[in-house]
């Protein structure tokens, strides 16, 4: 050993101070354990700032640049990469005016709604999903899928969304300017319910953008993670990957799950 610790041009301190560490119990070993743990049940969707957030609820203040280190070393790599979108400023719309104006906050759940669609190509078919997500805390309310982005997807949407709205209410539903929420029947079924309507600027996904942020981490998350054996087995998997982001997906300005948010909020009320 001597001989091959002169042949590496090894000190004999630096190799006595190796041994000894090598010799010690892991202080992290348990650490590890959790942060893996977290990763898996999260199926990679977490990055190193999301599983610190997840430790410091549970109790374990743990620095990010350590969270980072222990991930790289067990070769955990956040799955997830977001594509950014970009579009241009258009004109107001005539069925109803930009009332949200881009403010997205909301200050008890119920106060603004927004809604939009988007398609998935699967099994050489087209999907169309028409959501609705509650600005307070970025909970999806409800949604509808379809093979056909017919009135019927928005209209049952809304029904859904409405059963769901408290008597007592000040709601206001946003969405872009697509000829579904122009219709008469939708415009007839928020005003019955008091709910007051608010549309983007033509072209312009900015003015929806909580919206199409939902979206790009759905697709990102889940669209592009998983594989599906059949269009019915994709409605399953988004069926599940909906409760998770509603009840368990951490949203990182919250530091909890939309669920958890609103629980909290309607306990301190």
């Amino acid at each position: 050993m001597k001989a091959l610790v002169e042949f590496a041009g090894i000190k004999r301190s630096t190799y006595y101070d190796s041994v000894k560490k090598m010799n010690r119990p892991d202080p992290d070993a348990e650490l590890k354990v959790e942060i893996q743990a977290i990763y898996n049940e999260h199926e990679g969707r977490y990055g190193y700032r999301r599983i610190r957030d997840e430790l410091a609820n549970r109790g374990k203040k743990v620095n990010h640049k350590k969270v980072q280190r222990i991930m790289k070393a067990l070769g955990l790599k956040c799955l997830v990469r977001m594509k950014k979108y970009k579009s241009y400023k258009g004109t107001v719309g005539k069925i109803a005016p930009n009332i949200l104006d881009r403010n997205f906050k909301a200050d008890a759940p119920n106060e603004k709604w927004v809604t939009d669609i988007t398609e998935f190509k699967l099994f050489g078919e087209k999907l169309y999903l028409s959501p609705v997500l509650d600005l307070f805390n970025g909970e999806i309310i409800t949604y509808t899928i379809g093979s056909r982005p017919t009135y019927s997807l928005v209209s049952e949407m809304i029904a859904k969304a409405l059963e769901r709205l408290p008597e007592e209410h000040k709601l206001l539903m946003h969405s872009d300017q697509g000829w579904h929420y122009q219709m008469k029947k939708y415009r007839h079924a928020l005003e019955s319910r008091g709910v007051v309507q608010s549309m983007s600027r033509k072209g312009n996904c900015y003015d929806n953008s909580v919206m199409e942020n939902f979206f790009g981490i759905m697709k990102s998350e889940f669209l592009y993670l998983k594989e599906f054996q059949s269009v019915e087995h994709f409605k399953l998997e988004l069926e599940n990957y909906i409760n998770y982001y509603n009840t368990k997906r951490m949203k990182a300005k919250l530091k909890m799950s939309p669920v958890q948010y609103r629980t909290r909020f309607i306990q301190a009320a």
